[in-house]
């Protein structure tokens, strides 16, 4: 297995992966499947020095991939925090492999200049909030009924983690 950074040969296979989540309803607010070129412009918006999307391969074969996301909207103040993406090919899910992605990330993020990772997960995702919590991150938020689909509503949880220590400034020790 190796992690590497996505190139865009492998925008096919990253598209078949994100489309076999679609129909579940859990794990995307996406209710349509998506095409190779609707993503391109979003390929391009990862860099491997600031925002990387890579992908794992096994036996010549893409099992995964992450995306670093900026965090609302790539306001500046917001910088050194990402939101992470992971999907899983359905031939390799249960196997370990968004574990040793989101792993990479926690190691990699610092020289990144990323000191939060958030995770935005459905409530009915138990798998990935499971799999965020065994890796340090604690619930930041939640939206209630904030995705509609046909069946009724999901919730969103906002997951966290802290990478660098919390020193709080003058102005939000001392709230007017």
């Amino acid at each position: 297995m190796v992690i590497r950074d996505a190139v865009e040969a492998d925008l096919p296979a990253i598209v078949d992966i994100y489309n076999s989540t679609i129909d579940c309803r859990s794990v995307t607010a996406d209710m349509e499947q998506v095409s190779v070129e609707s993503r391109l412009a979003w390929f391009r918006n990862h860099t491997p020095d600031k925002r990387p999307l890579w992908v794992m391969e096994c036996d010549g074969k893409i099992a995964g991939w992450l995306g670093f996301q900026s965090f609302y909207s790539a306001r500046r103040a917001y910088d050194a925090t990402a939101e992470l993406s992971i999907y899983i090919s359905p031939a390799f899910r249960r196997q370990g492999i968004g574990r040793k992605l989101l792993q990479h990330a926690i190691a990699c993020s610092p020289e990144l200049g990323i000191k939060n990772l958030v995770g935005c997960i459905f409530a009915t995702n138990e798998a990935s909030l499971k799999l965020f919590e065994n890796f340090g991150f604690e619930r930041w938020g939640f939206l209630p009924a904030v995705a509609e689909f046909e069946r009724g509503t999901c919730d969103l949880v906002i997951m966290g983690r802290r990478l660098t220590p919390h020193i709080p400034n003058s102005s939000s020790e001392n709230p007017l």
